[in-house]
């Protein structure tokens, strides 16, 4: 059996730091305190996003493999950006507050179902690495 469908049991007070931590992250990278370019302020903000949105689904399902919480994470993302192809008075009303907008973004854009992808990957990919270590260790024990 491969190592990401293998179930993990993931420490949840460390998921909800890190997920604290990505998210003060993200809103100092696009506060335009940082001098970035507009790509990198746009799709890395976008791939935080994803991150949080991959540590949410394993602080949630934290004893399931990470290529079962990446699929989740990916298909959470995605409808929250095909979501946005949807425009009523009474979601439009959520997006125009600043928390509405950070969590369901206002206009779908194709390119960033890419970022939601970069993220989600760079979290899956360290929680293996992290795994992945442990395992390592503990066989030398």
């Amino acid at each position: 059996m491969r190592a990401s469908t293998i179930p993990v049991q993931r420490s949840r007070p460390l998921y909800a730091l890190a997920a604290a931590l990505v998210i003060g992250t993200g809103l100092l990278w696009r506060s335009g305190l940082l001098p970035l370019p507009n790509f990198l302020a746009k799709y890395g903000g976008d791939s935080l996003w994803a991150l949080v949105v991959f540590l949410c689904f394993a602080f949630v399902f934290h004893v399931s493999s990470t290529l079962r919480v990446v699929i989740i994470a990916i298909c959470f993302a995605w409808s929250v950006e095909f979501l946005q192809l949807y425009h009523a008075h009474w979601i439009d009303g959520i997006r125009s507050t600043r928390l509405g907008r950070v969590i369901l973004g206002t206009t779908f854009n194709s390119p960033d179902l890419l970022a939601y992808v970069v993220g989600i990957a760079l979290g899956a990919l360290a929680e293996s690495a992290y795994f992945n270590e442990n395992r390592r260790d503990n066989r030398k024990v």
